[in-house]
């Protein structure tokens, strides 16, 4: 038992947690090459909320069942089941086709002189950091749930 939890509270740091590196990426102090930069690396670290985090709600799923943690009726744990959702669909359906529309307007060949963002693509930035911010915030709710486990 001890071994799943183990790996229940890795799976969702490492899957939960590039959602609160994206802020990084999005910083306003960079300049259009930095942003290209970032971009690439934000795309490379994708792969860790998907494998992270499905292995974090299976192995969420085995400590639920295996009865240590109380029933599937305890609000914390559909709370969190629920934000976790939430957080998906704030990456897949806000950020990522936003920062598609940023990383492809980036790597434009075009666009390989350009110092800074015209005003439509400053928009992508500020939207895709914005909806970064939603998701960070639903991230920590989700650790302060399985912390304190409310209504346990």
């Amino acid at each position: 038992m001890e071994i799943l939890v183990v790996v229940h509270v890795l799976s969702a740091l490492i899957g939960i947690g590039p959602t609160f590196l994206g802020h990084v990426f999005l910083q306003r102090r960079q300049n259009v090459q930095q942003y290209r930069s970032s971009i690439g690396f934000a795309g490379k670290m994708e792969r860790f909320p998907k494998i992270g985090g499905t292995i974090a709600v299976l192995s969420g799923l085995g400590l639920a069942l295996s009865g240590d943690y109380g029933t599937f009726a305890q609000l914390w744990l559909y709370g969190t089941l629920v934000i976790y959702v939430l957080i998906q669909i704030t990456m897949i359906a806000a950020v990522a086709p936003t920062l598609k529309k940023l990383r492809d307007w980036l790597y434009d060949p075009g666009n390989q002189h350009v110092t800074a963002f015209p005003p439509e693509q400053q928009k992508w930035v500020n939207r895709a950091s914005g909806w970064l911010y939603v998701a960070s915030g639903l991230g920590i709710l989700i650790f302060i749930f399985m912390i304190v486990k409310p209504g346990a």
